[in-house]
């Protein structure tokens, strides 16, 4: 059942629904998106420091926006890549939601502004959240002080690179405290019963998620590959630790669950936390809706505990 602070929202969806993506430039979607944020968010947190770098890479140099809590405890640093169904989504659009996460957690927080479908077809994404990984894994000391420990989050689209870098780089000695999957997508196939249940009217529509895989994949790909599906993948021995946030009221919570389960078939340490009555998206609601925040004080203890965990 729907949280009774989100149904407005969820009606106002199901009476004036969104149009269709399709129907849109994809530049119009950015804006309209970014504008959305704006009229989503709250009162910014305030940062003792707000710092834009461009990391330079392979052939390219991304936009990344470091936050520096009050508070900061300064034992970790969260490398964080945002949602937007991997065609929309920026730095704007989640600096309040950024904000919050740091301030809950007194952690640093490091946000990426990773290439976009369908400018940047698949893998592009994905090789920008690993080779930032591995940048950040080997130049946390430009980020952090010294003795942090670093854990890779993302939410929805964002969580999918977070889930599927920390999978690919397991055995490359990157000393991850743990991945923070937040509603994560799991693959375009959108089969599960939460899907089915949720599909339409609560936030997220799963056509209009399909369309977007169909920019985000490009030419025919094989959803059978686990960069494209992560619940295909046929080992995850050694995978970093893992907290998975769902929300009941999402069509993406069955296969969130999947994955945490797969995860722990292969011997990761997983804690899940779900949120009742909360839909895709909530935490970008938070500042409207104070009751969609509630459960970031429980995900900053859960963080805490595999930090100190990793640093024992």
């Amino acid at each position: 059942m729907v949280h009774p602070a989100l149904e407005p929202f969820v009606r106002a969806v199901q009476e004036i629904p969104p149009p269709h993506p399709s129907t849109q430039d994809i530049a119009e979607r950015r804006v309209a998106y970014r504008e959305l944020a704006q009229g989503l968010r709250g009162e910014l947190d305030e940062m003792d420091d707000i710092v834009d770098v461009g990391v330079a890479l392979d052939g390219r140099t991304l936009r990344t926006r470091l936050y520096v809590p009050p508070g900061d405890e300064k034992t970790a640093l969260v490398l964080y890549f945002h949602g937007g169904s991997f065609v929309v989504g920026d730095l704007e659009t989640h600096d309040w939601l950024c904000r919050r996460l740091a301030t809950d957690t007194k952690m640093r927080l490091l946000a990426v502004e990773y290439r976009l479908a369908p400018e940047h077809v698949f893998p592009a994404g994905i090789d920008d959240a690993i080779a930032m990984l591995r940048y950040v894994s080997s130049h946390l000391s430009d980020f952090a002080p010294d003795g942090a420990e670093l854990l890779v989050m993302g939410d929805s689209a964002g969580a999918t690179l977070a889930a599927v870098a920390s999978a690919l780089t397991r055995s490359e000695g990157l000393d991850l405290a743990a991945q923070v999957l937040i509603y994560p997508t799991m693959g375009p196939e959108l089969v599960t019963d939460s899907a089915n249940r949720y599909g339409v009217g609560y936030m997220l529509d799963l056509e209009h998620l399909r369309y977007d895989y169909t920019q985000y994949l490009g030419v025919t790909i094989d959803h059978t590959d686990p960069r494209v599906t992560p619940l295909m993948f046929e080992d995850l021995s050694g995978a970093p630790p893992a907290i998975v946030v769902v929300a009941e009221c999402d069509p993406l919570r069955d296969e969130g669950l999947a994955y945490a389960g797969l995860l722990e078939h292969f011997g990761v340490r997983v804690e899940i936390l779900e949120a009742e009555g909360m839909i895709h998206g909530f935490l970008r609601l938070g500042g409207l809706v104070p009751e969609a925040m509630q459960i970031v004080d429980d995900l900053a203890e859960h963080m805490h505990h595999f930090v100190e965990h990793a640093s024992a």
